[in-house]
């Protein structure tokens, strides 16, 4: 698994916007969140948000892209690890996902949540959150067949629901320890995965 590409280099400014966007969108949702909110927590205009985002949507991309970029950071952190192939490393990515989710993602998911606010399967933030979820699925289907899993495609679909399931948990509070949870399902269903 590739190290995702350097995000875009930014002026001081726009870190800023980013940053006060980020938390914003984060803890209050999109939607919640106008341009005034953002340039004040940020210490900028709407000017100057606008001259280096030049829309609220390319904003709510860059926010959703970089929280994207950090998260496969830390799996692969984690990935590196655990450098044998098989189960180990499948099980992994449920064990970055908790690490990651106790440190950064209280709430849940950043992509579910903003899917969530858009009604639009075409509108570029729903296209750039399929994208991300369409991602990792790749990535468990790719740690499925290193681990030599006879017909991986099916059982990288049942983990992503797990971890899916998982992540949507958290968010809601509804029961402690989602991703362990999750984590042994999916060590009972590696355990009997044809090879």
């Amino acid at each position: 698994m590739a190290t995702p590409d350097p995000l875009p280099t930014m002026t001081p400014g726009a870190r800023r916007v980013l940053t006060a966007a980020s938390t914003l969108f984060y803890d209050r949702g999109i939607h919640a969140v106008g341009v005034d909110a953002i340039a004040e927590a940020a210490g900028v205009t709407k000017k100057t948000l606008y001259d280096r985002f030049g829309s609220k949507d390319a904003l709510v991309l860059a926010y959703l892209q970089e929280r994207d970029h950090r998260w496969r950071e830390h799996l692969e952190g984690v990935l590196a690890t655990v450098p044998a192939r098989g189960a180990a490393r499948v099980l992994a990515v449920f064990d970055a996902a908790a690490t990651w989710s106790a440190a950064n993602s209280p709430r849940g998911c950043s992509a579910v949540n903003a899917r969530a606010e858009s009604d639009d399967p075409d509108h570029p933030v729903s296209r750039e959150t399929l994208r991300q979820k369409r991602w990792l699925l790749e990535v468990f289907e790719r740690l499925l067949t290193e681990a030599e899993v006879s017909d991986p495609g099916p059982l990288s679909q049942t983990l992503m629901l797990l971890y899916e399931g998982a992540i949507v948990t958290v968010g809601m509070g509804t029961l402690e320890a989602p991703f362990t949870r999750a984590r042994d399902a999916a060590a009972d269903l590696l355990d009997h995965a044809p090879s």
